[in-house]
């Protein structure tokens, strides 16, 4: 399995999921919250999405990071990259638990992310797919500089897909 990384922003360490995040992302994925993300999930369906998020490292060398706050120590939210057979490109997500929402960490993360896998992983293209009306995660990812791109594949038809542009260097 490839070394999972480590990536630390000037209030955030993006850092391996472990054990002791399950119960706030079980709580996320089950509730009404999660329906942007295809939820409310069955506490199996989130449990397989958890996994998912783990195992993409070992198979595609990039996955999911959790958001921990570097001064409460707190888990956060997660930022990841998905891929593999149900999404046509690479795609950069996100999500905060509520009561870190309105701060800037999916900001703050995301952007690092980003940075990450097209400096370190050499990916040509990242895209963040997206439900119409999941209107916060749209205005995150324009004031990203990601912009629509009306023909680009997409999981489901219905999505939006946002097209991230490479960092400035």
């Amino acid at each position: 399995m490839p070394d999972i990384p480590s990536i630390k922003t000037e209030r955030l360490l993006l850092r391996p999921m472990n054990m002791a995040d399950w119960p706030c992302y079980a709580a996320l994925m089950q509730s009404t919250r999660s329906v942007y993300m295809g939820g409310p999930h069955s506490p199996k369906d989130a449990w397989g999405l958890f996994c998912s998020d783990v195992a993409q490292w070992a198979l595609m060398g990039h996955g999911a990071l959790m958001l921990e706050n570097q001064r409460s120590g707190q888990c956060i939210g997660q930022v990841g990259i998905n891929h593999g057979p149900l999404f046509p490109e690479h795609e950069l997500g996100w999500f905060v638990y509520p009561e870190a929402e309105g701060r800037g960490y999916a900001f703050e993360a995301a952007c690092a992310f980003r940075a990450w896998a097209y400096e370190t992983l050499g990916i040509e293209s990242l895209v963040s797919y997206m439900d119409a009306e999941n209107h916060r995660s749209r205005r995150l990812a324009e004031r990203m500089g990601a912009v629509l791109d009306s023909t680009a594949p997409r999981p489901d038809p219905d999505d939006l897909v946002f097209r991230h542009p490479h960092a400035e260097k």
